[in-house]
């Protein structure tokens, strides 16, 4: 397994180098019946959902997030990282109502979910829980005070 995540009463995972997604009841953890295969989904890494509109987005190693319709099914290979300005490689995700976080080994992105646009891009970056990025290694307190 390398990623998973839940909405409702549904656990969706994904494993290295397979094109399908599980599905698993969250109160019993037995699979369903039936899976999502996403056709040219090579290795998938991480696996988010946005709880707002109802969308799966996955990191496929080595340069893509697919986005899922957890609903109907259908997907669509959202965005490549060799269609930003520079090539970097896809590993972990977070989502929040605005924006997708994408981070690779050495840098982090940030994407607004509905058109794809890169919102900001930076090397050895560190989001701060006020939704700020600082490229230093040092938090602020306040900061710091606000993710306990």
């Amino acid at each position: 397994m390398s990623g998973l995540t839940f909405l409702d009463s549904i656990v969706y995972v994904v494993c290295e180098e397979s094109s399908v997604i599980r599905l698993y009841n969250t109160d019993t953890y037995s699979p369903l019946d039936v899976v999502i295969n996403v056709d040219g989904m090579r290795d998938p890494r991480d696996i988010v959902v946005c709880r707002h509109d109802r969308q799966l987005y996955v990191a496929d190693w080595p340069d893509s997030i697919w986005l899922v319709s957890v609903d109907g099914h259908s997907y669509v290979k959202w965005l490549t990282s060799g269609s930003t300005t520079d090539i970097f490689p896809v590993a972990k995700l977070s989502v929040t109502s605005r924006r997708l976080l994408v981070t690779s080994p050495r840098s982090l992105h940030q994407y607004n979910r509905t058109s794809g646009q890169v919102l900001q891009a930076d090397k050895c970056c560190l989001l701060t829980c006020r939704g700020t990025c600082s490229s230093s290694t040092t938090v602020s307190r306040q900061d710091a005070t606000l993710s306990s």
